[in-house]
């Protein structure tokens, strides 16, 4: 199934966007459909090089799987920006990856966004701005 058809069946109007994760689309997707996945994170300065806008709150995505299947509607329910080094234990618990722990959660994204932040030529710092998102899955809904 494709984004618009997923986006149809939820029965939503307006704009949203369609986007798999990074690294590991499959994995992560998976875990958002699961309601394990409530959050994740971003490099700022990659928004501000590739000139995207940043994510809002009420906004509508479709996350996709690698090989561009809509897997789940989700609407994002809070975003804000902090320093890497000042993600907290709540945030790393909500992006439901690992053992959910901070230091987990600081080991894999301190790798990933060093490897991100090379890829436009810039250079990760502990106090990188991070954009945190909070969502919740709207679409499928669990089944009693």
């Amino acid at each position: 199934m494709n984004a618009a058809e997923m986006w149809k069946l939820y029965g939503g109007t307006g704009k949203y966007g369609a986007w798999c994760f990074g690294e590991d689309p499959d994995g992560l997707a998976a875990l958002v459909k699961a309601s394990r996945k409530t959050a994740t994170s971003s490099a700022y300065p990659v928004y501000a090089m590739e000139g995207e806008p940043l994510p809002k709150e009420g906004e509508y995505s479709v996350v996709m799987d690698s090989q561009d299947n809509a897997v789940c509607v989700i609407r994002n329910t809070r975003v804000r920006i902090v320093p890497f080094d000042q993600v907290t234990a709540y945030h790393a618990r909500r992006e439901g990856e690992g053992d959910l722990s901070l230091d987990y959660w600081r080991q894999v994204h301190r790798a990933f966004f060093s490897r991100e932040m090379q890829s436009v030529h810039l250079v990760f710092d502990e106090k990188m701005p991070v954009v945190c998102e909070e969502f919740e899955k709207v679409y499928p809904k669990e089944e009693a």
